[in-house]
Formats: C-alpha cells, sequence, structure tokens
C-alpha cells in the first residue's frame, strides 16, 4: 500500500464529481490539519459547518469506540438504547416534539417534503414555497426546492410541487399563496442561507411568516442543516426570532464528522407518518447516536454557546474594521460563527493564497468567503486565522 500513489488512485477510481483537490489531509487535532508532507493548517472550513467541535474530540471519538465495541447496527426494527436518549436531547434543546432520523441534511429535508407532502395531501394543498439562492440538498425532491438552477443543469426534468420565490420578501410569499389557489401545504427556508452567500432572515420577515403560516395552516419548515448545533450561537438559528417551526432539519454539525441527520415535527403538528410511510436503513444507528449524543454532551458542558457567542463577536468585529480600510469588501454577514464576506471580485485567488499561507477557507459562491471556525475556536486561534487573511487581502 505505501507504494500507491493516492493522487492516481483518486483520478483512476473516485467518480470526478468535486474539483480536483490539492491537498492530502492525514490528520486532525482541533481547529488544526495535518497533511501528508507535515504542514498544518488552520482549519476556518470544519468541512463544511460539520465539525463544530473541531477535529478529533475527545468526547465523540471516546464514544464512537466504545459504542464500536458494544453494538453498531440493527436496524429501526429493533429498539436500541442510544437513538431515544438522543431523541430527548434534541427535543430538551428545541421544541417540544418527535424526531425522525437519516444519514445526512438532504435525507433530513427529503423526509420534511414528504412529511409536507402526505400533511398537505389530507386537505387538498401539496405545493412547498421555497427560496431564491437557498440549498437543501442534492437528491431529486431536495434539488428541485433549492433555489440555483445550475445544480439542476442536466437533471431534468425537475421534480414539481415547488415555488420558488425571492428570500426576505413576506410579500413574495401572499403572492405565491393566493396565486398558487391557496394550495400551499408548506414553506421552506434556512434562517441562513449558508451556500447561497451567508444571508440572515430578516427578524420582521420571519415574524411574520410565522403568523401568515399559522393563521394560514401553512408547515413552517426550517432547514437547520448549517445553522443547527450551536453554530449561530443559539443551539438552533431559530431561537434568534422568538419563534418555533412546524419541522426543522438537522445534520452536519450533529455528529461532529460521523454522518447522521435527523428532522424533528413540533407536537403542535398532527403526525402523517405512521409505520411503513417513512424509513431509513441505517437512520439512528447506535454508533451514529452515540458520536451526537456526545456532541450535544460536550457543547452543553464546555460552554460552547456562549464561546461562539464571544468569539462571534469579535470575528464580526475585525473584519468590519477590515471592511472599512478594503474597498474590495462589500458585506460582513451572519450570526455567531457562521460569517460570510462579500467581495467585489471573485475569492478563488484569496481562498488559494490563504491556503498558502496555512488557513483553510470554503467559498459560498463566486464572491463571498464562509468563515467557519470551530465553536470552540480560541481567542488566540482566531486572530491568528484573521492575521493571515488580512496579510493577504493586504497584498491583493
Amino acid at each position: 500500500m505505501e507504494n500507491i500513489n493516492i493522487y492516481e488512485c483518486q483520478k483512476r477510481y473516485i467518480l470526478p464529481t468535486y474539483p480536483e483537490a490539492e491537498l492530502i489531509l492525514v490528520k486532525g487535532q482541533g481547529a488544526y490539519v495535518r497533511n501528508d508532507k507535515g504542514r498544518e493548517y488552520l482549519d476556518f472550513t470544519c468541512g463544511i459547518g460539520v465539525c463544530n467541535l473541531g477535529h478529533c474530540h475527545r468526547k465523540v471519538t471516546s464514544e464512537i469506540s466504545a459504542q464500536a465495541t458494544e453494538l453498531m447496527h440493527v436496524s429501526n426494527l429493533f429498539m436500541t438504547r442510544k437513538q431515544p436518549l438522543l431523541a430527548k436531547k434534541i427535543i430538551d434543546s428545541s421544541f417540544s416534539g418527535r424526531v425522525f432520523f437519516a444519514n445526512s441534511g438532504s435525507e433530513a429535508n427529503e423526509g420534511m417534503i414528504k412529511f409536507a407532502r402526505k400533511w398537505g395531501n389530507k386537505r387538498g394543498r401539496n405545493k412547498i414555497i421555497t427560496m431564491n439562492n437557498s440549498f437543501h440538498g442534492r437528491s431529486l425532491a431536495t434539488l428541485a426546492a433549492t433555489g440555483k438552477s445550475i445544480y439542476r443543469k442536466g437533471f431534468k426534468p425537475k421534480t414539481q410541487g415547488f415555488i420558488e420565490i425571492p428570500f426576505n420578501d413576506f410579500r413574495a410569499v401572499k403572492e405565491a399563496y393566493y396565486k398558487s389557489g391557496k394550495k400551499i401545504a408548506a414553506v421552506l427556508l434556512e434562517p441562513i442561507q449558508g451556500e447561497g452567500g451567508v444571508i440572515p432572515a430578516d427578524n420582521n420577515y420571519i415574524g411574520n411568516l410565522r403568523k401568515f403560516c399559522t393563521d394560514n395552516d401553512i408547515l413552517l419548515m426550517l432547514d437547520e442543516v448549517q445553522t443547527g448545533m450551536g453554530r449561530t450561537g443559539e443551539f438552533f438559528a431559530y431561537k434568534h426570532y422568538n419563534i418555533e417551526p412546524d419541522l426543522m432539519s438537522m445534520a452536519k454539525g450533529l455528529g461532529n464528522g460521523f454522518p447522521i441527520g435527523a428532522f424533528a415535527v413540533n407536537d403542535s403538528v398532527e403526525n402523517v407518518l405512521t409505520p411503513g410511510t417513512h424509513a431509513s436503513t441505517f437512520g439512528g444507528s447506535p454508533l451514529a447516536c452515540s458520536a451526537a449524543i456526545a456532541v450535544f454532551d460536550a457543547i452543553y458542558e464546555e460552554n460552547l454557546l456562549s464561546n461562539t457567542a464571544k468569539m462571534g463577536g469579535v470575528l464580526m468585529e475585525e473584519l468590519n474594521k477590515l471592511k472599512k480600510v478594503n474597498s474590495s469588501i462589500r458585506a460582513i454577514r451572519g450570526k455567531g460563527l457562521m460569517v460570510g464576506i462579500e467581495f467585489a471580485t471573485d475569492v478563488k485567488k484569496i481562498i488559494y493564497k490563504a491556503r498558502e499561507e496555512g488557513l483553510l477557507l470554503i467559498p459560498a459562491g463566486k464572491n463571498v468567503i464562509r468563515f467557519y471556525p470551530p465553536l470552540n475556536v480560541t481567542a488566540e486561534e482566531l486572530i491568528d486565522g484573521l492575521n493571515i487573511f488580512k496579510k493577504i487581502i493586504k497584498v491583493l
């Protein structure tokens, strides 16, 4: 195995669905990763908001290791100890309701879509309002719900039943509802659009939307795949808006790198997913649930919501200072440690230069860079990353 060229293996045996990578990462610890040549990088991507506790968090890896020696998978035809415990932790940190477990954000959103369809069909309504520039996944249904047509290129026909409207435009919601003949079963949106450029929903918009959905018997479904698990300084981003959704999806940071997704259904909503109507072979396995339980425990025990809010404040303050002296920066947006920097030009060169200097960043479209440090990032680590970023921006 030592003589095998990994780059050649990648090219020969992996479907080329991602841009060609130049780094082979072999080890991670906390906010840092190391490549195969021993070079260390400060990782402000967190696996696109997945490793919220940083890499190889001791509590998570310990729980995964212990569970792997006891029971890894039996399917949902049998009850296990960890799944009910994790469901309770999710509900205790959100709203009164019940949980369905899946393996990813796409599956969690797909489950919410199925729920809305079945719930709405009983009422003669099955259309779902979605938002421009949103992102909900890569399955055919979640692609149709995603507000970026480029992701659907080549995959026609588009799954029907979705009405796409502008984000943060409450008037557009009402217009779509009446134009549909009041056939709307649900509204699906992200509290903060991640792939769309780190764009938060306005407070008044969310408040008006919640009231409109309640008044018209419409499900309000929030995609918290990126915003959940403390990323914004609240356990779930909807808490910033003083509302409760009817359904909410989560994934990414839920397992801190171990694949797991879920969606929660508020107790105020009639249940329609009865035995045989929805399922997942691997969803909520003992192994996945052990990882997620450890994530919940670590966030509370290490007071990471407070650290996220504090470090997020420092990050926003420093980036806004940089914006004042650099005309290429158009806007700074986000909450907590989910922050986007919009530039006047393409950001590929900036991201490449940052990598050369030892800082990993990711884009959100062509002209936005995302800063997603781990929730337990220290002030020193955050400043180190900012100093690298400032150095690059000054040169370019």
